[in-house]
C-alpha cells in the first residue's frame, strides 16, 4: 500500500510514520487491489487528530479520529477504517450475488406487484406528542431548527397566521410545508 503521511502543527516523527504504515499493512490483505492511503496527523491544543483517505479501485474511504494521544487516535482510526472496509465488502458481495432483493432488502417472493393493501390502524403503534408552537417569522424558525436536534420544526407563521413545518432535506437544504388556501 502506498502511504503518504502529512504532519500538521506537529514535529515529523519517523516512529509515528512507521506506526501508521505498520497498521495500514494489515489492510492490504482485506483489499483486492493496490490502495493509496493519505494520512494527516495534526495537533490542536490538547486534541491529537488523525485523518485518513483510503483510495482503492472504485472505493474511497475517509475517516477521522481524535483523542488525547496520537497513538490512540491512530488505533481508533484504524478500527473505523476496518469497519468501513468490511461494510463495503459485504455490500459488494450482496450486490454481486445476483439476488435482486439485496438492493431493496426485501425477499424476492414478497415483492408487491400492485398497490399495497391498506393496513388496519390497529397494526400501528401511535405515540402522541404535544408541541407548543408560537408565532414567528420563517427566519426565526430556521434559527430554531438549526439550534435543535429535531429534523423538523413546527411553528405558527406570523405573516400568514397558519401552522407551518420547516424541515431538513437529506441534501442539506430546508423545506417548508404550508397549508393551501
Amino acid at each position: 500500500m502506498q502511504t503518504t503521511v502529512t504532519f500538521k502543527q506537529i514535529d515529523p516523527s519517523s516512529s509515528l510514520k512507521s506506526y501508521v504504515q505498520k497498521k495500514l499493512e494489515k489492510f492490504d490483505k482485506m483489499l483486492e487491489s493496490p490502495a493509496e492511503a493519505y494520512v494527516v496527523l495534526s495537533v490542536e491544543k490538547i486534541r491529537h487528530i488523525a485523518e485518513i483517505t483510503l483510495v482503492c479501485d472504485k472505493v474511497k474511504i475517509h475517516a477521522a479520529e481524535e483523542s488525547e494521544s496520537m497513538y490512540s487516535s491512530i488505533d481508533a482510526l484504524m478500527d473505523k477504517i476496518r469497519i468501513q472496509i468490511k461494510k463495503n465488502k459485504e455490500k459488494v458481495k450482496r450486490h454481486m450475488s445476483g439476488k435482486k432483493q439485496s438492493i431493496k432488502n426485501e425477499p424476492a417472493d414478497e415483492i408487491p406487484l400492485g398497490p399495497e393493501p391498506v393496513k388496519d390502524i390497529s397494526d400501528y403503534q401511535i405515540v402522541l406528542e404535544s408541541i407548543d408552537y408560537k408565532p414567528m417569522d420563517i427566519e426565526d424558525a430556521v434559527v430554531e431548527l438549526n439550534s435543535g436536534k429535531q429534523p423538523f420544526f413546527v411553528f405558527n407563521n406570523a405573516r400568514t397566521e397558519r401552522v407551518n413545518v420547516l424541515y431538513k432535506h437529506n441534501n442539506g437544504k430546508l423545506g417548508l410545508i404550508q397549508p393551501r388556501g
